[in-house]
């Protein structure tokens, strides 16, 4: 059996004082006589004892962990938001626990589990949106939404700038001629679904494009909402020249229809998505996108957390971060 390891009555016991008295000397308090210090630290010293970061943290009223709820942890949009997030905590010397909850239900047991029991300091929340969850985040904590706006509440938060880049994406789409654009949309319930179809409605405005209320298709993030999406579009003969689908893979799913109809990218339909995949490049065609930067999102969104914590009297900020155009053969005709 390995030695276990050395505790701090261990260390009293070789001092020959309390064990209150050696976490005075731990913590640095000067209320301890030098010749007591001398034989603490030299105990410490002689038995390897390492003293609890997380004890001493809690000892202190602070955990020095961090956590983050979000919808899901295999999502690539969100498990990349939170790998930037847990860098930016852990080189501030935090720890980031990520955790998910499907719905409502589950937000709440986590939030009486990570902030009732005081096991955080503080909480980032992905798309609180999503279901009821934004009623139940709690009151005077440390607090930031991410991918979504407060609402009012003050509540800090950083996101996409979801506005302009449907507008850019759509500007692009004009720029090409087309004309009948469909917009397929996430679950409109959430911010960005929101705020994305306002900038494509305005790029149509700016353009003097009428805007077409059949052209729009409400997804689901997912590729088969996309492919369902333009199928539908195909059984109404209501085809468009082009599609703007609010993410990635809504996109694909397009593509996938549109081979299965028989239609041809871009030459007789030009497609643009948001997120900028890691696949998105390698799709058939490769498709045109607006880059977001996920792990910069995540790193903003810890570092305004640790600034709300380290100064609770600070002003709240709401940071919106521009999405890249990468334009690829799904809108180039070559």
């Amino acid at each position: 059996m390995p030695p276990s390891r050395p505790t701090i009555r261990d260390v009293a016991h070789l001092a020959g004082v309390s064990h209150q008295t050696v976490s005075r000397v731990i913590n640095g308090s000067t209320d301890v006589t030098a010749e007591t210090r001398d034989r603490v630290e030299a105990a410490i010293l002689e038995l390897g004892y390492h003293p609890s970061a997380i004890a001493r943290s809690m000892a202190r009223g602070q955990t020095h962990t961090l956590a983050c709820i979000s919808p899901n942890l295999t999502d690539y949009t969100l498990a990349s938001i939170i790998e930037g997030a847990e860098l930016e905590a852990r080189n501030q010397g935090y720890f980031l626990l990520s955790t998910s909850a499907q719905n409502a239900v589950d937000f709440n047991e986590l939030i009486k589990e990570l902030v009732g029991h005081g096991r955080v300091d503080g909480l980032l929340v992905i798309n609180p949106y999503a279901d009821e969850r934004y009623q139940l985040i709690p009151e005077n904590f440390p607090l930031v939404f991410v991918g979504a706006h407060s609402r009012g509440a003050p509540i800090a938060s950083v996101c996409l700038d979801d506005e302009d880049a449907a507008r850019a994406a759509t500007e692009h789409l004009l720029a090409r001629g087309h004309r009948r654009i469909a917009l397929i949309t996430g679950p409109m319930a959430e911010d960005c679904c929101v705020d994305r179809r306002a900038g494509f409605i305005q790029a149509l405005e700016n353009a003097e494009v009428p805007f077409d209320k059949s052209l729009v298709y409400e997804g689901d993030w997912s590729a088969s909402s996309g492919r369902e999406a333009l199928l539908t579009l195909a059984r109404r003969g209501n085809l468009p020249e082009a599609v703007f689908a609010q993410n990635d893979r809504m996109a694909l799913g397009v593509l996938h229809a549109a081979r299965d109809l028989g239609i041809r990218v871009p030459e007789q339909l030009a497609v643009i998505g948001v997120d900028d995949m890691p696949l998105a490049s390698h799709f058939d065609p490769p498709l045109t996108t607006m880059r977001q930067d996920m792990p910069r999102i995540g790193r903003e969104a810890a570092r305004l957390l640790l600034e709300n914590i380290q100064n609770p009297q600070a002003a709240l900020l709401h940071i919106k971060l521009r999405a890249e155009l990468i334009v690829r053969q799904s809108t180039r005709k070559e």
